[in-house]
């Protein structure tokens, strides 16, 4: 069983930055993906990035491309959200996923994570 903790969300203007963290414990983190999601009030919940258990492969949904960086460091367990540029739109409360990465393609990356954090909300200003 694999637990996992986010920190690092708050509040922030327009064009600002954050980085969010998730600290995994409980399982081999090298052996899983890494997932961030977001679901903002009155929307639906929504992929935002995710991570190969190595690091070497990372994917984005196309509105944070260029803005949001994700990361990892197994020697810590932990994976990480860097936002820059953010926008009101980016609004949400922001939870972390994991699952064991026998993915092959882009798509497997995007759902069906089994383990998820308690969610960071991360609110951006106008």
């Amino acid at each position: 069983q694999v637990q996992l903790v986010e920190s690092g969300g708050g509040l922030v203007q327009a064009g600002g930055s954050l980085r969010l963290s998730c600290a995994a414990s409980g399982g081999t983190f090298s052996r899983y993906a890494m997932g961030w999601f977001r679901q903002a009030p009155g929307k639906e919940h929504e992929f935002v990035a995710a991570i190969n258990w190595s690091g070497g492969s990372t994917f984005y949904t196309d509105s944070v491309k260029g803005r949001f960086t994700i990361s990892r460091d197994n020697a810590k367990n932990t994976v990480y959200l860097q936002m820059n540029s953010l926008k009101p739109e980016d609004t949400a409360v922001y939870y972390c996923a994991a699952k064991r990465d026998y993915c092959a393609g882009i798509g497997c990356y995007t759902v069906r994570y089994d383990y998820w954090g308690q969610g960071a909300q991360v609110t951006v200003s106008s």
